[in-house]
């Protein structure tokens, strides 16, 4: 987290996503999609950035995010 980011809400994890996986870095039960703004839960999170540090909801929100950060 640096100075620019929101504060976590409660309950929000903070992980570092790695390729494949993900550490916990703070406790919780949910991270936010990107995209979306949606609440993801722990044990539905499948889909992530690890450039980018980023979690999204979906297959729909991690194409949309790659088109955007690829150009297309």
């Amino acid at each position: 987290m640096n100075m620019h980011s929101k504060p976590p809400l409660p309950d929000q994890a903070i992980l570092h996503y790695g390729d494949g996986e993900y550490a916990v870095m703070r406790p919780g039960k949910f991270v936010i999609c990107a995209v979306s703004g949606k609440q993801i839960p722990l044990e539905a999170l499948r889909y992530w950035n690890p450039r980018t540090q980023e979690a999204y909801a979906g297959p729909e929100e991690a194409t949309a995010r790659w088109k955007a950060l690829n150009g297309r």
